[in-house]
């Protein structure tokens, strides 16, 4: 499939064998802001495309098809073909691995294959073996057979993510989080990185900055314009710029970095502000601050 233009409607089927990591993909799409659709009954395929084509902003959907869809499947080939004798952007990936791998994924895994039911005299090899059967005519329309033998799940992500990329012009923007906190009331559950600013001069004890919070000039004043907060900033930036293109490049959707302070109030406040100010000029995807502590009174 050749990448679409930017004004062009992309529709991605996802198909293969079970285990091969179809869901993976699929939550690759949904990450790149698709909508998915899940083992889609096929004849439902052509109106469920129309109505699809009367949003405005959804330019983008992804499609997961599989022997789940039982006599529909043999249906599905036609339905692929007869979109894209119609001008539909339609592409497919077919994931694939080695029949070793996939007994041993089942196995790992503890799932039952989805023929499992409807064929219980056979093994997971031998039902491995009729899915093959089914989904064959859709492997032959596949743009791209991906092997996932040797791949873990991060490196199918990755390989995703740059295939995507390439194919339907669409990136991975990574949403970096700055959040300040009060250490008395936990550490983010989601915080990737962790920064504690508890050394640093504390403006609760200042009786007229007390009542205030970070994001006030003042009191950002007196925690910024400190040497000590000065200095503490610019290692924060130091430390985190370089990281984001790295856990970009790894597929993370969703950067977590957390500043604590006493009562996140004040000095996370204001040094969550600043860094975020900051990244916002470098950072790949999108820069948001949050706090978390900021009304509970420090």
């Amino acid at each position: 499939m050749t990448a679409p233009t930017d004004t062009q409607r992309v529709v991605v089927v996802i198909t293969g064998v079970s285990g091969a990591g179809r869901t993976t993909a699929l939550h690759v799409l949904e990450d790149l802001s698709f909508y998915c659709v899940d083992n889609l009954p096929t004849p439902l395929l052509p109106e469920t495309i129309a109505l699809w084509h009367t949003s405005p902003s959804l330019r983008r959907m992804g499609i997961g098809l599989d022997v789940r869809g039982g006599e529909f499947l043999a249906s599905a080939d036609d339905a692929v073909r007869s979109l894209r004798a119609k001008g539909e952007h339609v592409g497919v990936v077919f994931l694939d691995a080695a029949d070793e791998a996939l007994v041993r994924r089942f196995s790992e895994t503890r799932r039952r294959h989805p023929l499992a039911s409807a064929f219980p005299d056979d093994d997971v090899a031998g039902l491995i073996h009729r899915e093959r059967e089914a989904i064959g005519d859709l492997r032959a329309l596949a743009d791209q057979v991906i092997d996932t033998t040797r791949l873990s799940v991060h490196d199918l992500r990755r390989l995703l993510i740059d295939h995507f990329r390439s194919t339907t012009g669409t990136a991975l923007r990574m949403q970096t989080r700055i959040v300040s906190f009060g250490f008395k009331y936990g550490v983010p559950a989601d915080a990737d990185l962790v920064f504690d600013a508890r050394f640093l001069a504390n403006p609760h004890f200042v009786p007229e900055l007390r009542p205030r919070s970070g994001k006030d000039a003042t009191v950002s004043s007196f925690v910024l314009e400190h040497p000590e907060g000065r200095e503490f900033l610019t290692a924060l930036e130091g430390f985190v710029a370089p990281l984001l293109p790295k856990y970009a490049r790894e597929g993370k959707v969703v950067l977590t970095v957390a500043v604590g302070c006493t009562g996140g109030r004040h000095r996370s406040v204001a040094l969550a502000e600043a860094l975020g100010a900051r990244l916002k000029l470098e950072a790949p995807g999108d820069v948001t601050v949050a706090h978390r502590d900021i009304d509970r009174g420090g």
